[in-house]
């Protein structure tokens, strides 16, 4: 299918590039790397009447350290983040760059798009929550920072503003005996995931001081359980506790069913998966060089 008729915008720079949004407002939508607004349009999935196309804007891809935090631009692609030495310290990050379909939606891609869409079965919504990132946003009234916990809303839904747009990803440098792991299971390579599970992990004397659970395509926004979580803090991290925590999470959630498979297969996937991701990020934390990457079918 075609994409309904609309008008193409090329902004010089940011500040054009809101103005433009001021002026057209919910009939507008941004166009970064393409990946998921091109099909989207073809699908004919909402009245977009304006393109504003922001991918060759200048200073918005750096990957670049501030603070204790690494800073991402959200036109950096997901190649780029999967290449770049200063993401590898965040091995989740890493994992769910690599694995986004295939090298051609990897290297035109970016994360404030993919994050942008909001959709329940990306990666980096479930990915970034798991490693408590936060949004840059610009927009007429300014830039303010939010949680990405705060960021998405809802399935295809954020808080962004119909002026607003992503500029950064904020991610917390992890401490020394803190990693990380990002899993998913699909069933084929340029597929979205069936489903996903994002780790991080402190240990203190093999003794679990924080922890982070994130399912992703288990429901409308990825999903948390703080009572999986206090099952693991103050314990020593080992395949039955993460199994038990597995549990509660999953118990959580509420994959629905698709051609991707049942909501039972998805539940049972996703306990597999907690296991999976944890074991690989408490191996990080002992220092242990761990590759991974997605399951396929």
């Amino acid at each position: 299918m075609y994409p309904a008729p609309f008008r193409y915008h090329r902004p010089e720079d940011l500040p054009a590039a809101i103005k433009l949004l001021s002026r057209f407002g919910d009939d507008a939508k941004v166009l970064a790397g393409g990946q998921s607004l091109i099909p989207m349009m073809k699908l004919r999935m909402g009245d977009i009447a304006e393109v504003i196309d922001i991918g060759r804007l200048s200073g918005l891809s750096n990957i670049e350290v501030r603070e204790s935090t690494l800073c991402i631009g959200a036109l950096a692609t997901h190649a780029k983040i999967a290449a770049s030495e200063l993401a590898a310290g965040i091995p989740a990050l890493v994992e769910a760059a690599a694995g986004i379909a295939d090298k051609q939606v990897r290297s035109m891609g970016t994360i404030g798009g993919g994050l942008s869409v909001a959709d329940a079965s990306g990666d980096w919504p479930t990915c970034l929550r798991g490693l408590n990132a936060s949004v840059v946003i610009v927009g007429a009234a300014g830039s303010r920072k939010v949680p990405i916990s705060d960021f998405v809303v809802d399935a295809y839904a954020t808080c962004l503003k119909s002026d607003e747009i992503v500029t950064e990803i904020q991610v917390p440098l992890p401490d020394a005996n803190t990693s990380s792991a990002y899993v998913a299971f699909k069933r084929a390579a340029a597929a979205f995931p069936t489903c996903s599970v994002g780790v991080q992990l402190t240990l203190e004397n093999n003794i679990c001081q924080q922890v982070s659970l994130v399912l992703g395509c288990a429901g409308p926004t990825a999903v948390v359980s703080a009572e999986a979580e206090a099952q693991l803090q103050g314990k020593e991290i080992n395949s039955e506790t993460l199994r038990a925590a597995a549990q509660t999470i999953v118990a959580a959630s509420d994959p629905p069913p698709d051609a991707r498979g049942s909501a039972v297969f998805k539940r049972a996937m996703l306990e597999t998966l907690v296991v999976e991701a944890g074991e690989r990020a408490l191996a990080r934390c002992r220092g242990e060089a761990v590759n991974g990457g997605h399951r396929y079918a």
